[in-house]
């Protein structure tokens, strides 16, 4: 019987509407299992999840039937439910529109999963805008100033 073999891995990266600093490290670890249910109920594989209060990375393996763009909306639009039912946020909890991902090869994944994992040491040297700026470069990903995320200043 033939099957398909692949070896899929995409990094996503979004952040918090306004770029709020509302992901709090008091909850954030059950946003992250949270969010880890949605990718495994949607039949993919996380790998790494992590972030700061501002925005989110995950790392996933995807199987080539899986649309990228409904996957992303479904783990938004679920977690800003399920972050507002809680009532972790005393303001209305939602991510920004849009999002970054980028695909790395097997050989990549320790690198990758070790990135994610030190998001917050990361985060003392470089910023949010500045690490995602890097990843659009990085990528050769041709991108609008006024089109990338709202920047606080």
């Amino acid at each position: 019987m033939s099957s398909t073999y692949s070896q899929i891995y995409i990094h996503i990266v979004f952040a918090v509407k306004g770029r709020k600093s509302f992901i709090q490290q008091s909850w954030e670890e059950e946003l992250y299992k949270y969010i880890t249910g949605i990718v495994q109920n949607k039949g993919q594989k996380m790998l790494a999840i992590n972030g700061m209060s501002d925005h989110i990375h995950i790392l996933i393996g995807m199987k080539p039937s899986c649309n990228l763009s409904d996957l992303v909306r479904e783990i938004k639009k679920s977690s800003n439910g399920f972050i507002n039912e809680k009532k972790f946020c005393q303001f209305k909890f939602e991510w920004q529109e849009g999002y970054g991902a980028f695909s790395y090869s097997h050989s990549a994944l320790d690198n990758v999963i070790s990135y994610i994992a030190n998001q917050k040491e990361h985060h003392r040297k470089k910023s949010f805008q500045e690490e995602y700026i890097d990843f659009l470069k990085k990528f050769e990903v041709e991108y609008k100033e006024e089109y990338l995320f709202e920047w606080i200043e």
